[in-house]
């Protein structure tokens, strides 16, 4: 007990601690993702959040400590999305085909999210900073906070309502898709794509390569559309 006292001072004290946790929750909680036959309320982004927030309130370790060793994994994002591209490659000839539907599905989509979300706020008469932060929640969060800054939002809201818009979308799509009877992994995936951005990317990787595809080709219509448009429709509006 002495020894493991002194190595949880030692690690919570240097930046082995926020890169130990990181890694050590996530296996853990793959491996119970995969040992629950992949159930969507199981997805292992959700349960590694919560188990490495609480174990941050409980042992009160601050947030900076905890990122001084878990920069060392984020550096992983960008080479991580770059690597979606991999499986676009591969239905180029499909994707050049449906370029201009694939286009207004994500345009339709995007408003659609955009609309109602600024609708929702309006009606519970949220403010308008708050409002103006939760416009960009369907699009990637480290997009959604430069979205939010240049239209007056607050761009760690914006942040937080990325993330929580993409775990609904990741636990909620399956059940969703089922009751509507959409079979089709393409129409799924960028679904998923065009509502939950990067985590819903993650979980359509996870369940089928061609809903893999469609969502991260959702995602990056999104991104670009979104940091055109949404600028646009506020400074007009």
């Amino acid at each position: 007990m002495a020894d493991f006292v002194q190595l949880w001072v030692y690690l919570s004290s240097t930046p082995l601690f926020g890169l130990t946790a990181t890694l050590l929750t996530y296996v853990v909680a793959s491996l119970v993702y995969d040992r629950l036959h992949r159930a969507p309320w199981a997805n292992p982004v959700l349960w590694s959040v919560v188990c490495i927030g609480a174990t941050l309130l409980l042992t009160h370790t601050s947030y900076p400590t905890y990122f001084a060793g878990a920069q060392f994994v984020h550096v992983l994002l960008g080479p991580a999305v770059v690597a979606l591209a991999w499986p676009l490659w591969l239905r180029r000839k499909e994707l050049r085909k449906r370029g201009v539907q694939l286009t207004i599905a994500a345009l339709v989509g995007g408003s659609a999210a955009v609309v109602s979300a600024v609708a929702i706020g309006w009606m519970l008469g949220l403010p308008i900073e708050v409002i103006r932060s939760l416009a960009p929640k369907s699009v990637t969060a480290p997009v959604a906070m430069g979205i939010a800054q240049s239209i007056g939002g607050v761009p760690a809201l914006s942040a937080v309502f990325a993330v929580l818009t993409g775990m609904v979308g990741a636990l909620s799509a399956k059940y969703l898709f089922d009751l509507l009877g959409i079979q089709s992994w393409a129409i799924r995936g960028f679904a998923l794509g065009t509502a939950s951005h990067g985590i819903g990317v993650a979980r359509a990787l996870q369940v089928n390569a061609e809903a893999g595809a469609y969502a991260g080709i959702a995602l990056g219509l999104q991104v670009l559309l979104a940091s055109l448009l949404i600028p646009f429709a506020f400074s007009w509006f």
